[in-house]
C-alpha cells in the first residue's frame, strides 16, 4: 500500500484566537499560498462577557476592527459585516464613530465562525522544537462543547503566533475571599454574571480607578434606591481621572511611537511604563460626566446621595466579619493613614494580566533570550528573540508591553501589529505600511533619518 503523503508543516499556528490573533488570521486569509491555523482552547468566541454592560461602547472608533487601518477593503472589516447585516444605512444615520461594545462582540464572532482558519475546541498543551522537521512540533487536545476531551493531535508549523490573552487580576489580600464562593468578592469580568446578586447586596464596594470600575460604578448607581445607594469607589490612582483623549496626545497610540518606545533602553522603558497610567487606567470623560450628572440628579432634593467616591486608596488586606460582612483594611497614601471599611460585596475592577507563558514554553525556554528583569525580549517585528539554532519564529500578541510600551494591548494597533506579522512572514510588503503616522516626533533622529532638513531635530554624532 503506497502511504499518503506527509502533509507539510504549516507556515503559521497561531496559539489562542482572541482579537489580536484573529486581526492575525484575517489579514493572513487574503494571503495566497499562505497555510495557516488558529487554534483557541474556549469551544466558541467571547469578548469580555460580564462587562458587555448596555449601553456601554468601545473607547476607540469603529475603524479600530481586525483589519480596516491596514486594509480597509477586506472582506473582514467592520463596514462590510454591517453590509452581511443589512445594517449600513441604520449605522450611517446613527452616526456613531464609537459603537456598542456588545455590536463590537458580535463583528468578533462573526469573523471567529466565518475565518477557514479558526478552529475553537482546540488546547495546545505543549511546543518544542523538532530540527528534523525544521518546525515546531504542536501537542493539542480537542475538546468538547462542555469541554471533555475528545482526544489529542500533533501538527508542524514553521513558525507561531502566541495571542493567549490576559487573565483577570485580583490582588494578593483579596484573593482567599475572591476564591470563596460564600462571599460576595468577584472580579469585574463576572460583573453580569453576578449582578442580581450585587443588587440584593446592602453595600457595594468598587475597586478600582479605570474604565471598567466607572461603568460598573455607573450601572449599579443608576440600579439603585434613591437615599440607599449604599456604593464605595476606591482606587490608587490620586484621582478618578480622565483618560488622554486629546488627539495629539492619542499619537502614543501609534505605530512611530511604539518604534520609539522600543528603541529605548530597558531601564528607561521600566521607568516611563507606570508614569503613563493616564493613558490606560484613565476613565472616559463621558462616562465620569455621566457618574457626576446622576448623583447631582440625586442631591437636588438638598441630599448628598448614599455614595462614596475616594481615590488615593490602597485596599491591603480582607477578612470576614463575624456577621459575614466583608471588611476591607485600607491605606491612604497622601495621608499615610490606615482605616477599615465594612462592606457587603466587593467587585474588583482591577485590570488584567498577561497570561504566563513559562508552561507552554517550556521546552523553549533554554532557547528564549530574556533582559536583565528575566522577560522575554521581544524585537521590532512583534518575535521572541531566540538562540539562533531555532529557525522559526515565535510571533507574540498583548504580551510585549515591556518592550513595545501602553499600545501593546489597544484594539487601534491590531491591524498595524498583524500586518507587520505578515510582512515579516512573507518577506515582502504583502501589506503597505506608512512611514509616518504621527504628526509628533518622538526622539531625536538622525541627520540621514530628516533628510538634513533644516529646522528638523537630529542627533549629533561625535
Amino acid at each position: 500500500m503506497t502511504p499518503a503523503p506527509r502533509t507539510p508543516p504549516l507556515d503559521l499556528l497561531g496559539v489562542g484566537a482572541g482579537p489580536f490573533n484573529l486581526s492575525l488570521a484575517a489579514l493572513a486569509d487574503g494571503v495566497p499560498g499562505l497555510r495557516t491555523a488558529f487554534h483557541e482552547q474556549r469551544t466558541a468566541f467571547h469578548w469580555h462577557p460580564g462587562l458587555l454592560i448596555e449601553g456601554a461602547t468601545l473607547q476607540v472608533p469603529f475603524l479600530a476592527d481586525l483589519v480596516s487601518l491596514v486594509e480597509p477593503t477586506s472582506p473582514w472589516c467592520y463596514l462590510n459585516y454591517l453590509k452581511t447585516r443589512r445594517r449600513l444605512f441604520p449605522f450611517y444615520f446613527a452616526e456613531r464613530f464609537h459603537i456598542h461594545r456588545s455590536e463590537f462582540d458580535n463583528y468578533l464572532r462573526w469573523v471567529s465562525t466565518e475565518l477557514p482558519s479558526t478552529h475553537f475546541g482546540h488546547r495546545v498543551d505543549a511546543i518544542a522544537w523538532d530540527a528534523g522537521e525544521g518546525a515546531f512540533a504542536v501537542d493539542f487536545t480537542r475538546l468538547g462543547p462542555d469541554g471533555e476531551t475528545l482526544g489529542g493531535g500533533l501538527t508542524h508549523a514553521r513558525n507561531l503566533a502566541l495571542g493567549v490573552g490576559t487573565a483577570p487580576y485580583v490582588p494578593e489580600p483579596l484573593r482567599a475571599l475572591a476564591a470563596d464562593p460564600v462571599p460576595l468578592v468577584l472580579h469585574s469580568a463576572e460583573y453580569l454574571a453576578q449582578r442580581d446578586r450585587l443588587l440584593a447586596a446592602r453595600h457595594i464596594t468598587v475597586v478600582g480607578s479605570g474604565q471598567s470600575g466607572a461603568e460598573v460604578l455607573l450601572d449599579l448607581l443608576r440600579s439603585r434606591p434613591e437615599g440607599a445607594e449604599g456604593l464605595t469607589w476606591l482606587a490608587r490612582t490620586p484621582a478618578f481621572a480622565p483618560m488622554e483623549y486629546s488627539k495629539i496626545g492619542l499619537e502614543q497610540f501609534t505605530p512611530d511611537y511604539t518604534r520609539y518606545f522600543h528603541g529605548l533602553p530597558q531601564a528607561t522603558r521600566d521607568r516611563l511604563l507606570p508614569s503613563q497610567w493616564q493613558l490606560y487606567k484613565g476613565v472616559s470623560g463621558d462616562t465620569l460626566g455621566d457618574i457626576h450628572d446622576e448623583l447631582y440628579r440625586r442631591s437636588l432634593g438638598g441630599d448628598w446621595p448614599d455614595v462614596t467616591l475616594t481615590p488615593g486608596i490602597e485596599v491591603t488586606g480582607a477578612s470576614l466579619t463575624d456577621s459575614g460582612r466583608i471588611r476591607l483594611a485600607v491605606e491612604h497614601g497622601q495621608q499615610e493613614a490606615r482605616g477599615s471599611l465594612t462592606t457587603d460585596a466587593v467587585v474588583l475592577a482591577t485590570g488584567y494580566r498577561e497570561r504566563p507563558l513559562d508552561t507552554l514554553l517550556a521546552a523553549l525556554d533554554p532557547y528564549i533570550v530574556r533582559d536583565s528583569a528575566g522577560r522575554p525580549q521581544v524585537d521590532e517585528s512583534q518575535r521572541l528573540v531566540l538562540a539562533p539554532e531555532i529557525e522559526g519564529s515565535v510571533f507574540v500578541q498583548n504580551a510585549e508591553r515591556h518592550t513595545h510600551g501602553v499600545g501593546t494591548p489597544d484594539l487601534g494597533l491590531a491591524a498595524w501589529r498583524s500586518a507587520v506579522i505578515v510582512n515579516t512572514l512573507t518577506g515582502k510588503e504583502t501589506y503597505p505600511l506608512p512611514d509616518r503616522t504621527a504628526f509628533t516626533t518622538f526622539g531625536l533622529g538622525t541627520a540621514e533619518d530628516r533628510g538634513g532638513v533644516p529646522g528638523r531635530l537630529a542627533e549629533e554624532r561625535s
